[in-house]
């Protein structure tokens, strides 16, 4: 008589089968590990404004008042230099008030690693080197300026009309994902 082997049929076969296809899926999904391998680079130039028209000439008065100044080009009020946390970064950041008042902060010769869901975040936080700098941007106050644009080159980040820039002391590369920083720059007011 011969014996009868046993094959692992049956429906907990396939259960297990679609979780571990749900948790790879899912595990690719979290992580992306593709964009580790996925350069994007951005170059984008200083934001020009519209120069600011004068108005006509008053009417001759007997008190006379200075003309309007011209408007400035783009002033520097504060930069610094990118620390790696998380990730290989290095790169200048600057915050920069344009000619028309609005403010922008500056990443130049960017070089960080790509990763799932980074942002520029304006913050309040010191910045801290090695692992003790990885996750103290979130405690305090913020500001996110939106998705990272690309993880090289040169690119710019408008700050919000109410944000005053002046409460504000250090930039982050932040992975909203893992709520970790890929590097960050004290700023120093120029």
């Amino acid at each position: 008589m011969g014996r009868v082997r046993k094959t692992m049929t049956g429906p907990w076969v396939i259960v297990m089968v679609v979780v571990a296809v749900g948790a790879v899926g899912f595990g690719l999904y979290w992580f992306q590990p593709w964009k580790l391998w996925q350069d994007e680079t951005v170059q984008e130039a200083l934001p020009e404004v519209a120069a600011v028209s004068t108005p006509p000439p008053a009417a001759p008065s007997e008190e006379t008042s200075a003309p309007p100044s011209p408007a400035t080009g783009p002033r520097v009020l504060a930069q610094g230099e990118l620390i790696s946390h998380e990730h290989t970064t290095s790169g200048t950041v600057k915050l920069v008030r344009l000619a028309d008042g609005s403010h922008v902060v500056r990443l130049e010769n960017l070089d960080t690693s790509n990763g799932p869901d980074l942002r520029v975040w304006l913050t309040d936080a010191q910045v801290l080197q090695g692992k003790a700098g990885w996750h103290v941007f979130d405690d305090g106050k913020y500001v996110s300026l939106g998705k990272l644009k690309g993880n090289k080159g040169s690119q710019n980040y408008a700050l919000p009309a109410d944000v005053d820039p002046s409460g504000f002391r250090s930039v982050s590369i932040w992975c909203d994902r893992f709520d970790v920083s890929f590097g960050a720059a004290d700023l120093a007011r120029a």
